[in-house]
């Protein structure tokens, strides 16, 4: 809403585009100002978005190097909006250079002197652990698949997942990812879960290429096992808890994981192909 000289703009869009765009209070005050007077003085802007006239001029000099206004010459100075499709095209590429950049550091970082001896910490607190006492909880569906693509990635023999429905649905892209390297490393995935919808159907038709499945309805559990030696198990129904508060326990256990595999073989080996 735009008063004479003054711009009043509501505090949720202040803090939408704070979140969206990375910006702090005064450069989405002095931004918003300036799209709605498409061009405009430095005090102008500060009055229009209340924004003290001794931080306007930093507050541009910022939104200018990120790219969200320009700089009209002449005299007096005047800055200039940017289309907002532009802007958040600069934004996106921004965001992909430092997120390319991260990535292009972690890999680098195994290649380092620091990285060896973070092993060797690991491998020195390792040795002081009973590993059959070896376990983890984790909580968030987000941090519950991170786990899981771990542990999928260095499978050596065999996987197995006993998952739900949705669950199943769920983990498509990441069986997908992860199923083409194990399948040329000979790694056998068996998938038990309710299939019963067409969703279910399709996903299990997308992945037959990479996994065995068996349909089963009257058993409800979430639970993943990694080579008779590591599992991960859901404590929770999905049906009935938010996807941030959905939980898992890790367990590094030989005995534990083999004595749910040999009970999931009986199974597994009297229920019909899906």
């Amino acid at each position: 809403m735009l008063g004479k000289n003054k711009m009043i703009v509501k505090d949720e869009f202040i803090k939408k585009l704070r979140a969206a765009f990375d910006l702090n209070i005064y450069e989405v005050k002095i931004w918003t100002a300036l799209l709605s007077k498409g061009i405009a003085t430095a005090g102008e802007l500060s009055d229009m978005s209340n924004v003290p006239r001794s931080r306007s001029y930093d507050v541009l000099e910022s939104l200018e190097k990120k790219g969200f206004i320009m700089v009209k010459l002449g005299k007096p100075i005047k800055y200039m909006a940017i289309k907002p499709e532009n802007i958040v095209k600069r934004v996106k590429d921004r965001i992909k250079e430092k997120v390319d950049e991260r990535i292009k550091n972690l890999e680098n970082v195994r290649t380092t002197e620091a990285y060896g001896e973070l092993q060797t910490l690991y491998t020195q607190g390792i040795e002081n652990i009973d590993v059959n006492e070896l376990s983890g909880a984790m909580r968030g569906r987000t941090n519950i698949h991170s786990q899981l693509s771990a542990m999928l990635n260095k499978a050596k023999d065999s996987i197995i997942i006993m998952t739900t429905e949705k669950g199943l649905v769920r983990k498509k892209d990441l069986l997908l990812s992860a199923g083409k390297k194990l399948k040329a490393r000979k790694v056998r995935i068996r998938i038990a879960a309710p299939i019963s919808s067409e969703t279910a159907r399709r996903v299990a038709e997308d992945l037959k290429n990479v996994a065995e499945f068996r349909s089963v309805d009257k058993i409800n559990a979430r639970f993943c096992l990694i080579d008779g030696k590591e599992m991960l198990f859901m404590v929770l129904d999905d049906n009935k808890v938010h996807e941030s508060y959905d939980t898992a326990i890790w367990v590094d256990s030989p005995f534990f994981t083999s004595a749910l595999e040999n009970m999931f073989n009986l199974s597994w080996n009297s229920t019909k192909k899906a």
